[in-house]
């Protein structure tokens, strides 16, 4: 019930909440095996959840095997992401745009959107833009429950910039982040001063 709340609200994000988009790096030795050795781009919803995906797990899933209905799958040949653990039949996708997304959106930075709203999925693939990255499923976390896990030194913490979030080649990406974020101030924030709207 809880993850069904998380993706009405993750379905349903304004694109007009302030750009708040953090990158969140597992710490080495990370017991999770959803999260060992990722990078995770997450964003708040308006009831202070977390949502967002995993940058760094290019899968061997095409498009037409997750949404075989939908127009131009079978021609999509770019790979598609494991975003994380949660609803991994949805798609969302992270996309970069000078216009404000005529469906419903989280903006993460000034011009880098995430959504899984059929109404921005379906143009986009459509026009296949240059910077975008699909994902099947989603990372979540219910609201406080991110500050507890940074409290207890589970993960790194960086400002997302779209050099990382659309970089083609993710291999090594986990380790180099690690060695940039544990000199990083923002590491030892919280989510929540971090991501102040």
């Amino acid at each position: 019930m809880r993850w069904t709340l998380v993706f009405l609200a993750f379905a349903a994000g304004s694109v007009f909440a302030q750009p708040n988009g953090i990158l969140l790096i597992a710490r080495p030795g990370m017991p999770d095996p959803n999260f060992s050795e990722t990078v995770v781009l997450v964003t708040w919803t308006e009831d202070s959840s977390t949502v967002g995906v995993i940058l760094n797990r290019p899968s061997v899933r095409e498009l037409v095997d997750i949404a075989p209905d939908w127009p131009g799958a079978a021609d999509f040949k770019q790979p598609i992401y494991s975003g994380g653990p949660v609803m991994r039949q949805v798609l969302v996708a992270v996309f970069e745009s000078q216009n404000e997304p005529k469906a419903r959106a989280f903006r993460v930075l000034p011009h880098v959107y995430i959504s899984m709203h059929p109404g921005n999925l379906e143009p986009l693939l459509a026009q296949a833009p240059t910077r975008m990255r699909l994902y099947a499923g989603f990372s979540g976390w219910a609201p406080r429950q991110l500050e507890a896990e940074v409290d207890r030194g589970t993960w790194y913490m960086v400002r997302a910039n779209e050099d990382v979030i659309f970089r083609k080649d993710t291999a090594g990406m986990w380790r180099e982040l690690v060695e940039k974020a544990k000199g990083s101030r923002t590491s030892r924030g919280s989510p929540a001063r971090v991501a102040a709207r």
